[in-house]
């Protein structure tokens, strides 16, 4: 019988602490290592949704895992291994409380941002005059405030970043040199699949030995956004909305549905169809993203799957 990971509870050896964000859970081991586990856990407009989706954390880290690999020339990351489908291990890092959110086309939270009569976003300018999912004439950096406890990610300049000091000024430059870089590399990676990689955020955290490097996940459905190339300008001539290979089909029919994460809003019923529905488009985007077939896991005692690897893994390495 097919399972999906809601949340986990384990107790491994040398344990520190663990940490739930949205959609992963982040072990502490022995200060040395943290173990990442990628629910199948949905979230949109800030919220976890209440049902999950099957397959959807495997996606997510596979498509990370692939990504870090093609990208560790240009950025150090903090990955050592992945022992399970679901899991990442990698070294212990303090994250710099911003995620660094890169936009090279109007679009999504920026284009809600440009309707309603902005014309700066995190002390970028956006050009007037254009249209939704136009391009940029170069990619903006546009920060957002790591949200604990469930709140909302909130917008951050540049400026203010550095002025309440919750970056030093050194280490973000560094955080914006690698931003550049890394997507400059996902533009390029996406080009080779068919694909415009119109947005992005990376997430970076500091080792023990002060090296700055990227966490987390990258170039993912849930943390990107994709268009498909053909067509674009066509469609963009027409007025026509663009084909996109992202989550933001799920944000789509929850606002058609009324819900953006707004109080006192409903998140709408999920059937089981609608769950199918966005597990095949999480692979569709899967095979997209990378090329490769997808290979389903076997579910049947997912849990007790990911805990044997793990504790296999710290088998070997915690000496």
């Amino acid at each position: 019988m097919m399972q999906t990971i809601n949340e986990t509870s384990f107790k491994f050896p040398n344990q520190k602490s663990v940490y739930k964000g949205k959609v992963r859970e982040v072990y502490n081991i022995d200060n040395r290592y943290l173990v990442m586990i990628a629910s199948d856990r949905l979230s949109a407009f800030d919220v976890v949704m209440p049902r999950q989706i099957p397959y959807k954390g495997q996606i997510l880290n596979q498509i990370a895992q692939k990504m870090m690999e093609q990208t560790k020339d240009l950025v150090p990351n903090w990955l050592i291994a992945i022992p399970d489908p679901n899991v990442a291990i990698g070294h212990l890092c303090e994250p710099f409380k911003v995620e660094m959110v890169i936009r090279g086309y109007l679009s999504g939270h920026a284009w809600r941002e440009y309707q309603a009569g902005k014309r700066t976003l995190c002390g970028c300018n956006m050009p007037n005059g254009m249209n939704e999912n136009d391009r940029f004439p170069e990619p903006i950096i546009t920060p957002s405030t790591k949200a604990e406890n469930g709140l909302h990610d909130e917008d951050i300049s540049r400026e203010n970043i550095l002025k309440q000091g919750i970056v030093a000024k050194a280490d973000y430059e560094v955080l914006e040199k690698y931003t550049y870089a890394l997507f400059k590399r996902g533009t390029e990676l996406a080009a080779h699949r068919g694909l415009i990689l119109v947005d992005t955020k990376y997430e970076f955290g500091k080792t023990k030995d002060g090296k700055i490097v990227l966490i987390d996940e990258i170039h993912t459905p849930d943390s990107s956004r994709y268009f498909y190339a053909d067509g674009y300008q066509i469609r963009q001539d027409k007025g026509e909305k663009q084909k996109q290979l992202s989550k933001e089909f799920v944000r789509e029919w929850l606002i058609e549905n009324g819900f953006q994460g707004l109080k006192g809003q409903q998140i709408p019923l999920m059937t089981d169809t609608k769950i199918n529905e966005i597990s095949e488009r999480y692979i569709e985007l899967f095979e997209n993203i990378t090329g490769e077939p997808f290979k389903k896991e076997d579910t049947t005692n997912i849990l007790k799957r990911i805990e044997t690897n793990i504790l296999e893994f710290l088998k070997n390495n915690l000496k």
